[in-house]
């Protein structure tokens, strides 16, 4: 097998060498970023994508560091409840506790941090570094995130258009508010629809929040922490009144605005001796949590094709086959339920379930 450059060391990227390493093909990871910085916020995982983990992950090792959820709970912005459904083996984790245990699957000297990669414009396929080093790698494969500056290099027609839904993140510490709410995924809808607060638990004394923001309606023009902070307060301030506690009582060291784009038409998922995986390869809104469940299934499926495959060129079309009508079920799922979110909530589907599903 050729040697392999992975570009980005996220759940995608990561998830790719471990899948890699485990049939010992040869591959570095090349990340722009410290590693330090690799941190985050959290993640749904449906029992699809906790099939893929398992398979090069110990699920007891897996298990400690995350929490299954028991049902998704709609609320009223007061408190009533909406509608009630069970999840299926839906699990949450934090960003640095997946990204912690995928990494120590991985021999370090085969990771570089902190190393812009771009095309290299003189051999085309190739990649280099900042320096003008080139990479000596046959194959590229490419996890660099929704915003890839890879993919717009070599796409260069593509088109990326905002969408019409914001985000606020955080994680609160707090074992109080913890011990209160229970292991279900609880969210807060506002009865005029486009504004909505979600909580998931991670541990006994770690919870995430979000709040998804119709930005047509609602601007946050300066984002630091201190102005986040009191944004959320003066939003939320007449919610149910554990939103303003949870808002009050956060550390907004860690909080992020999430700016979220689409590709208005796909790419196709390889160009020569180049593939794009996860995000890299087809954004998909976060309405659909199925992020990292798509991430690991390219992964798993690039991997199989390169194993099966002689020819590079039929093991890439062959990954795009086996995967791109399945991403386009997300794409259009996320886009009904980003229209469910914009409408007033008496218009919206009964028992609407924020995760996509093929």
């Amino acid at each position: 097998m050729k040697k392999i450059a992975v570009v980005g060391a996220g759940i995608s990227g990561l998830s790719m060498a471990n899948y890699l390493e485990k049939h010992n093909i040869d591959y570095h990871i090349y990340e722009r970023r410290k590693k330090k910085d690799l941190a985050g916020h959290g993640f749904l995982i449906p029992q699809e994508g906790m099939e893929y983990l398992y398979q090069i992950l110990d699920p007891d090792l897996l298990l400690q560091r995350g929490n299954f959820l028991k049902k998704y709970v709609q609320h009223s912005h007061t408190g009533k409840i909406l509608a009630e459904k069970e999840l299926n083996h839906v699990f949450a984790i934090s960003r640095h506790s997946l990204i912690d245990l995928l990494t120590k699957n991985i021999p370090p000297e085969k990771i570089t941090y902190g190393q812009t990669i771009i095309p290299d414009e003189q051999q085309n396929g190739k990649l280099q570094l900042s320096d003008g080093t080139v990479i000596d790698a046959e194959i590229a494969v490419i996890s660099d995130g929704s915003r890839s500056r890879i993919r717009s290099s070599l796409f260069k027609d593509e088109t990326m258009k905002v969408v019409r839904e914001s985000e606020v993140v955080n994680i609160i510490q707090n074992k109080e508010i913890a011990d209160s709410i229970e292991n279900d995924f609880i969210k807060f809808h506002h009865e005029e629809g486009g504004l909505t607060f979600g909580i998931l638990k991670f541990s006994a004394d770690t919870i995430l929040w979000y709040s998804q923001f119709d930005n047509e309606k609602y601007t946050i023009n300066e984002c630091s922490a201190e102005n986040l902070k009191k944004y959320m307060l003066e939003v939320f301030e007449s919610w149910h009144p554990l939103i303003p506690s949870i808002l009050q009582k956060s550390d907004y060291k860690t909080v992020h605005l999430w700016r979220v784009y689409e590709l208005e038409k796909l790419n196709p998922f390889y160009k020569g001796n180049t593939v794009f995986i996860g995000d890299a390869a087809h954004p998909l809104i976060p309405f659909t949590s199925q992020g990292v469940t798509s991430a690991l299934k390219d992964s798993f499926t690039l991997t199989k094709r390169l194993v099966e495959e002689q020819n590079i060129t039929e093991a890439f079309s062959k990954y795009e086959a086996d995967r791109k009508s399945e991403i386009e079920v997300h794409i259009n799922n996320g886009r009904i339920l980003l229209n469910q979110f914009l409408l007033p909530l008496s218009q919206q589907s009964e028992n609407i379930l924020p995760i996509s599903y093929k």
